[in-house]
């Protein structure tokens, strides 16, 4: 059968690869237009787009499934679609042009955490476990039937960057392991079992740290941000990130228990967050600086702070 692939980012272009170097015929590609990316607001075709160049696919670069979309589609004579971080939803109409359908993978295992970002709410929300899912899309968000999935432990210090690097991996052996069912007519839909929950887009506010709340909550934060769009507080007024981090165990008798006082013991950073608990900082990034090591940063310092 004639696979149309849909995606747009970098873990999108890898799952569109390890399809076509697994033999199946991925006549055309979906993704989204070239946009303005970096500082110099440089006009950059996706991850995906690069990828089927090189490859040799033709491409289709669309925001919005307008009629000549439509028509461009039909015309690629796909016998179905494999979705893999498009970033639209698609209307029945749209769906209706395959004949065998549409079919998304999706970060987690459904239906927990429908939506845009399943990596970072599962992080941010001290889940232990995730997955991947194939399904078949109706019009629903992300409420099709399913035809596999897999499971998968949560890292302690595992980024959303990280770990979903790694679920495109288990994801492309799945997607290579359900291809053929499909074609071959003997696919297997089961309805979605359980609570769902919606994984919308983290906004540069939620990833605001509150040094009230317990370590390990601040450091799932910090994880599940990584590497968008980034944890962050205040230092003197000034937003700066912190990009790792990890809960910590010390003796806090004898120290300020002032929410976001630091304290330096054997070369590691330290900053006291609610209930007592102590959050390690190990990486940082100050405002207009490079990401640097927090015992390099609290080295420079010069003067006592606290975080906000």
């Amino acid at each position: 059968m004639k696979v149309l692939f849909a995606g747009t980012p970098p873990n999108a272009a890898e799952v569109l690869k390890g399809i076509v170097e697994a033999g199946h015929e991925v006549v055309a590609v979906l993704t989204r237009e070239d946009a303005l990316t970096g500082r110099k607001k440089i006009l950059t075709p996706s991850a995906v787009a690069v990828t089927a160049k090189e490859l040799g696919i033709p491409t289709i670069k669309a925001n919005r499934i307008t009629d000549e979309i439509k028509v461009k589609i039909t015309q690629t004579k796909a016998d179905l679609a494999i979705v893999v971080a498009y970033g639209m939803i698609l209307t029945q109409e749209t769906l209706d042009l395959l004949p065998e359908g549409w079919f998304n993978l999706h970060f987690s295992l459904l239906p927990k955490w429908r939506g845009a970002a399943p990596v970072q709410r599962a992080i941010a929300e001290g889940d232990t476990e995730t997955g991947v899912a194939l399904f078949k899309i109706d019009s629903g968000l992300d409420t099709g039937p399913l035809l596999g999935t897999v499971a998968t432990p949560i890292g302690p210090d595992e980024t959303s960057g990280e770990l979903i690097s790694r679920l495109t991996k288990l994801g492309l052996t799945l997607v290579n392991a359900e291809l053929p069912n499909i074609y071959s007519g003997v696919m297997h839909l089961e309805p979605q079992i359980g609570e769902p929950s919606k994984a919308s887009k983290p906004t540069r506010l939620e990833a605001k740290i509150s040094f009230d709340s317990r370590a390990e909550h601040i450091d799932d934060l910090v994880r599940a941000m990584n590497p968008e769009p980034m944890a962050w507080c205040l230092l003197n007024d000034q937003p700066m990130r912190v990009i790792r981090s990890r809960q910590a165990r010390i003796n806090s008798r004898d120290l300020s228990k002032q929410i976001g006082s630091l304290h330096s013991e054997e070369g590691k950073v330290f900053v006291c967050c609610g209930d007592d608990t102590w959050l390690e900082l190990i990486e940082v990034q100050p405002a207009s600086r490079n990401v640097m090591s927090a015992k390099d940063w609290f080295n420079g310092l010069g003067e006592i702070v606290v975080l906000k």
